[in-house]
């Protein structure tokens, strides 16, 4: 196994774990409850840790960094409803059409 991604965050790195489920990519979440940790341990290593398999590691690291390097977009407006979406939005948080 081989480290794919590491952040302070839980969330986003859960997010980095899903984005490699739906392309078919196993991985292991570690450190997962290690913020109790902290203080014995400096703050950094108990960060969560995203972790694959080598046989995946080139593709789940070129997710991930695509996921990174993604530009922040513009907002957009639906063609049903006309209502202003955030970029982040692939449907309408509003009527619920798709983008």
């Amino acid at each position: 196994m081989q480290l794919v991604y590491t952040h302070e965050n839980k969330i986003l790195v859960e997010n980095a774990r899903n984005l490699l489920r739906e392309n078919g990519i196993d991985s292991r979440l570690k450190n997962e409850y290690a913020a109790g940790a902290m203080g014995d341990l400096s703050p950094i290593q108990t960060w969560p840790e995203l972790w694959a398999d080598e046989a995946d590691y080139a593709k789940a690291k070129a997710i991930i960094d695509d996921l990174l390097n993604r530009p922040a977009g513009q907002a957009w407006y639906c063609p049903q409803c006309g209502e202003e979406n955030d970029a982040s939005f692939e449907v309408c948080w509003h009527c619920q059409s798709e983008r």
